[in-house]
Parts: structure tokens; C-alpha cells; sequence
């Protein structure tokens, strides 16, 4: 892999990395006055590339998401244009899949499981013409927190 290539993935890397952290709403937005609480989560999340010697340092968040997971964690910034599909929710795990528009343009399948009602593991895969990218996830519920409405 060439020296431009390499840093053109670093790049990505670091926006997929900064943005691909578990952020939820509420489906439904909560009316005035009402407040929708959901559960604050520590996430870490660590972006490993094809090709390169070593994986980007971790990252740790706090974000807050609904008690009940009904679609995958957003992330990407709203210039990817991505759309996400099949979205699955069974027993502990949710899987989902990603295509992004870009530039540049990728694909990407996730899933995360939950260890307990505190914790959850996951990997989201994604696929550039450069090659490829994995960003691995630990969460931790540290509390309760209050949903923004979408």
C-alpha cells in the first residue's frame, strides 16, 4: 500500500473512529414538558486498518440511548450519505448493515451483544476501495441520562 493511500485511510479512519460511537433517539420524540430518559453508556472504541501496522488509540464517550434498541447506533456524519439496512434484533445481539454514498463511497455490516443489561461488546466492518476497516466496541451502562428528542 503507498504512503497517500496509507494516509488517505488514516484519515477515514479517524472520522469513522471519531463518529461511529453509539448516539440514539427516542422514536418518539417526547412532547412538551415530557422527558424520555434512556441510559447513559461509556462506549470505547478502537479502528484497526488493513495495512497498517498498528490499530488507532481508543477512544472512550459517554453517550445516551433508548432502554430498547430498535435501530442501529447512528454515527456517520451526515456528508457520508449513508443509508443502513436490515437492521436485526435477536436475544442479546443487533446486527445491521451500512452503505455510504462517501466520498468515499463503503459498505459495513455491524453488530454489537449484550453481555448483561451494564455491558455490550460489537465490531462494525466497513469496506473502502483502499481496503478494509474494523472498529471494535465496548459499552458500559453508567446510568440513567435524559434522550434528545430527533
Amino acid at each position: 500500500m503507498t504512503l497517500p493511500c496509507q494516509r488517505r485511510l488514516a484519515a477515514i479512519a479517524t472520522f469513522l473512529l471519531l463518529s461511529s460511537v453509539p448516539i440514539h433517539a427516542s422514536d418518539t420524540p417526547p412532547g412538551p414538558g415530557d422527558k424520555a430518559t434512556g441510559d447513559l453508556w461509556e462506549v470505547t472504541s478502537q479502528m484497526s486498518m488493513e495495512g497498517m501496522p498498528m490499530a488507532m488509540p481508543a477512544q472512550t464517550h459517554k453517550v445516551c440511548a433508548p432502554k430498547e434498541w430498535k435501530e442501529p447506533p447512528p454515527g456517520m456524519d451526515e456528508r457520508q450519505k449513508c443509508q443502513v439496512s436490515d437492521f436485526k434484533s435477536e436475544g442479546p445481539k443487533v446486527s445491521w448493515k451500512a452503505r455510504c454514498a462517501g466520498p468515499p463511497e463503503m459498505t459495513g455490516v455491524g453488530e454489537i451483544t449484550r453481555s448483561s443489561a451494564d455491558a455490550y461488546t460489537g465490531l462494525i466492518k466497513f469496506a473502502v476501495s483502499e481496503g478494509s476497516m474494523k472498529v471494535t466496541l465496548t459499552g458500559r451502562r453508567v446510568g440513567p441520562c435524559e434522550l434528545a428528542a430527533k
